[in-house]
């Protein structure tokens, strides 16, 4: 299975009234990075089979707008163990249920995807870190017994993909 960890983007300040911070949307630039990340997959050739996101709204609209962007017409599945809050055992859960599935996004929150992403990847008994920045995602590859980190893209490494990929598309013009 590929699995393919985003963290939601950008969504201004927490607020410490935690039932309003599950309402907390996008902000402007996070609404932005959605697009510019959706269409560095798309030159990445990233395809999903489905999309699962925690039920906080910065994470919905996250899963919508890449999910949009990635061109996925499934349904977007809401589950609790992508809340701030999760345990990995639940995580694992989470894997098994869409264990029939040959690649997944999941979209979620620090400080326990990242805590997710390292333990996927780790050896037993240890626990890898790996930073992941809001609107950043890694793809994972798992067997039966392991995982392998394949890739990490923060959003500076996607914008300048994305960028990249803009450039060397466009007509070459001769100078005379």
């Amino acid at each position: 299975m590929i699995i393919y960890f985003l963290r939601h983007a950008n969504a201004g300040e927490r607020v410490a009234n935690q039932k309003k911070d599950e309402k907390r949307a996008l902000d402007k630039a996070g609404t932005e990075q959605c697009g510019l990340v959706g269409r560095a997959l798309v030159a990445l050739d990233v395809q999903i089979d489905i999309l699962i996101s925690s039920p906080l709204k910065r994470a919905v609209q996250t899963a919508s707008l890449v999910g949009n962007e990635l061109g996925y017409e499934g349904k977007l599945h809401m589950e609790d163990a992508l809340r701030p809050e999760a345990s990995f055992a639940a995580f694992r859960n989470l894997l098994e249920k869409y264990a029939r599935y040959e690649s997944i996004m999941v979209v979620g929150h620090n400080p326990n995807l990242q805590e997710f992403l390292g333990r996927i990847i780790s050896e037993a008994g240890c626990e890898a870190t790996v930073e992941l920045k809001k609107g950043g995602v890694a793809k994972v590859e798992t067997g039966r017994n392991s995982a392998a980190l394949m890739w990490y893209l923060t959003p500076k490494i996607l914008r300048d993909l994305y960028n990249a990929a803009a450039e060397s598309s466009r007509p070459k013009t001769s100078r005379k």
